[in-house]
């Protein structure tokens, strides 16, 4: 009887200490796959902090300017900081503006933010320049933007010349890096110079892999804004972070990216801006299908009309015939097939293209080849050269 207990209560102490041990496993992995997580530069304000004391700041963000508090609310950073007696003295909004309601494209007027009651500066209005007369008296830019990795979304226009005038005006410039969500991979041709819009502003393909930390310092040290001296830039880094880390963002970084699925699909649906297609504006898929009322041999279809977001959504009440691309595997490389499809099913090919489509592109010969019938893999072969060359360039200002 002895025996048979003592077995019993063997047996009972080590399924105590399997399970505790499981216990113990489970929440070092959920530690692990937590800890592993990229946390953006803006979270970790002892490593800046000591770089805004007692300077006049000018701060540039939008609506993805938060960092994490406490309770697991997000708190925009310029509260944040102002909480902390940093002096901000004005705010700059990109594209889509401040609280990031503004439609893709739309005039965004100055303002003053109703909360702090800070001037906020339109880089998306009258200029798009940073205008070096509202920095009188200012000391430190700080930067603090989503980006998501393609050539044609603005906000590294915007950087550009923020690197510029604090290099004509000798101002310190520090930007807080964030995660690249398409950071990895490259793809795409490289930006002709003779189509330098601010659609595409820098000799870069159209997904160029880097965060935007890397790329101001890409900007800067390749002398991109042909200043006779480089900027004082400091880029202040992610934490567990590289470029194959997949990151979802906690805050759309614009009104039609809405979500994971649209930012993956963006750099390759953007395309039919440049075409009489819609990308899914004024839907509760933006950039997550595509179709025009003059496309044949589909059967998906959807309606798109105006939004709070979209005032002027293509083929507005029109019924538009496409692809459902909301269920599509993750993409690690551009996908031209959707285009071609779409271009080879028009009803008028003459029309199907407009005047933005270069520009868009980057690229002269990629609107001809998708005419002269050639397939995606016959047209990605002619962008290798840049890529090649591209790829030279970036490994010198790659962090991660």
């Amino acid at each position: 009887m002895f025996k048979n207990t003592f077995l019993l209560t063997a047996k009972a102490i080590l399924f105590i200490v399997v399970c505790v041990n499981f216990i113990l496993l489970s929440s070092n992995n959920s530690f692990l796959q937590e800890k592993n997580n990229a946390i953006p530069a803006a979270q970790n304000t002892s490593q800046y902090i000591k770089l805004l004391k007692d300077k006049n700041i000018a701060f540039v963000g939008n609506q993805t300017s938060v960092i994490l508090s406490k309770d697991n609310t997000f708190v925009h950073i310029v509260d944040s900081l102002l909480s902390l007696d940093i002096n901000i003295t004005k705010v700059f909004a990109p594209e889509h503006g401040f609280r990031g309601k503004a439609d893709a494209g739309a005039h965004v007027e100055d303002s003053v933010d109703t909360k702090t009651k800070l001037p906020i500066i339109s880089l998306y209005g009258k200029n798009k320049t940073f205008p070096a007369h509202h920095l009188q008296g200012v000391e430190v830019v700080l930067f603090d933007i989503q980006d998501v990795g393609a050539r044609f979304y603005t906000y590294i226009s915007t950087l550009h010349y923020i690197i510029k005038t604090c290099s004509e005006q000798n101002i310190k410039l520090i930007v807080l890096d964030r995660p690249n969500p398409n950071g990895h991979y490259i793809d795409g041709p490289v930006l002709d110079p003779k189509l330098k819009s601010f659609v595409g502003m820098h000799p870069v393909p159209v997904v160029y892999g880097m965060t935007i930390g890397e790329y101001a310092m890409m900007i800067n040290g390749e002398n991109w804004v042909k200043t006779n001296n480089k900027c004082d830039l400091t880029v202040i880094k992610l934490t567990n972070y590289s470029h194959n880390s997949k990151y979802n963002l906690p805050i759309k970084p614009s009104p039609n990216l809405p979500n994971s699925k649209s930012i993956n699909l963006y750099p390759s649906i953007c395309f039919f801006e440049g075409t009489n297609v819609s990308c899914g504006r004024g839907t509760d898929k933006p950039f997550q299908h595509f179709g025009s009322p003059f496309l044949n041999n589909y059967n998906y279809s959807f309606v798109p009309k105006v939004l709070e977001s979209v005032k002027y959504p293509k083929h507005k009440e029109e019924v538009c015939y496409g692809l459902d691309l909301s269920d599509n595997a993750y993409l690690e490389l551009l996908n031209l097939d959707w285009l071609i499809s779409a271009y080879n099913n028009t009803e008028d090919k003459k029309v199907f293209f407009n005047n933005f489509f270069d520009k868009l592109s980057g690229d002269y010969k990629l609107k001809q080849q998708i005419i002269d019938g050639l397939s995606a893999s016959q047209i990605k072969e002619t962008w290798q050269e840049g890529i090649i060359n591209f790829k030279k360039t970036r490994e010198k200002y790659l962090i991660y």
